[in-house]
């Protein structure tokens, strides 16, 4: 039996959206999805997004790109890669999500691009 994995799935979030809500949501529906699929595999899936909205909103944060956004939002995901295994970078082109695949590389985490990489855990 393989090792269950902390995975932080790493997607865009704002990355093409102008910030358009509906947009950013199609995003983290897609993050979620693969977290899901993460899961299905065995291991547990974490998003950054679980853990900086919520502070966002407790913070403050009156819109995407403000000042508290920019303290809270990308380095809890930076702190978040510590705790993990891995980062699953999934989507299109995002300048967060390289930077949190940098961040595990940094931190010596194992990197994924494919769930087909990820080995399957039976529990």
């Amino acid at each position: 039996m393989s090792e269950q994995l902390m995975i932080l799935v790493a997607g865009p979030y704002r990355s093409g959206t102008n910030d358009d809500p509906v947009l950013i949501q199609r995003n983290v529906d897609a993050m979620e999805d693969m977290a899901l699929a993460v899961f299905r595999r065995g291991h547990l899936p974490v998003l950054g997004e679980w853990f900086a909205l919520p502070l966002l909103r407790r913070a403050g944060s009156r819109a995407i790109g403000d000042a508290v956004f920019d303290q809270i939002f990308h380095p809890v995901a930076r702190e978040l890669i510590g705790k993990c295994d891995a980062v699953l970078r999934v989507g299109g082109p995002s300048s967060g999500a390289d930077d949190m695949v940098a961040t595990g590389r940094r931190h010596g985490k194992r990197i994924f691009h494919d769930l087909s990489e990820i080995p399957e855990r039976r529990r």
